[in-house]
């Protein structure tokens, strides 16, 4: 839990120590969860805490994720009907876009671990396998010799 006073503070009260915005933000990148409280009111100031988060990002210099135009177009949906709707369209896709970012990485590791010889290995198992097929007997035809 964190807690933020009045001079902007940021106080963790897990670890009793005061923090920054960049510990907040590696928070985030550990996928630790926290909430940030009002010190005086309790309010859930999580939201705003990750907003300034953000806009520091975005200030960085490096390539806005947040184009002129899409946050234009996030404030026109504050106030109108589709504001809920918005807000689970917004967090299921980018749900999605981190559920196919998982499987590409995962796919990739895979095709990087594959060196030849151990494609050459899977092949031959299942050459041999399909031989084996055709060279032994099924089971149905073992249990019918022995019936005669």
């Amino acid at each position: 839990m964190l807690k933020k006073y009045p001079n902007r503070r940021l106080y963790d009260t897990t670890d009793s120590k005061f923090v920054t915005l960049e510990d907040v933000k590696q928070l985030v990148l550990k996928h630790d969860e926290f909430k940030v409280e009002d010190s005086k009111s309790g309010k859930d100031l999580t939201s705003s805490v990750l907003l300034q988060i953000i806009s520091e990002m975005e200030e960085s210099g490096t390539e806005a994720l947040l184009t002129n135009k899409v946050l234009q177009q996030l404030i026109r949906f504050y106030g109108s009907g589709m504001q809920g709707l918005a807000s689970q369209y917004l967090e299921q896709s980018i749900t999605t876009f981190l559920d196919q970012q998982d499987s590409l990485q995962r796919q990739m590791k895979k095709f990087i671990d594959t060196t030849p010889m151990s494609v050459m290995k899977q092949l031959t198992e299942q050459n041999l396998n399909f031989m084996k097929s055709f060279t032994e007997p099924s089971s149905k035809t073992k249990d019918d010799n022995q019936k005669k």
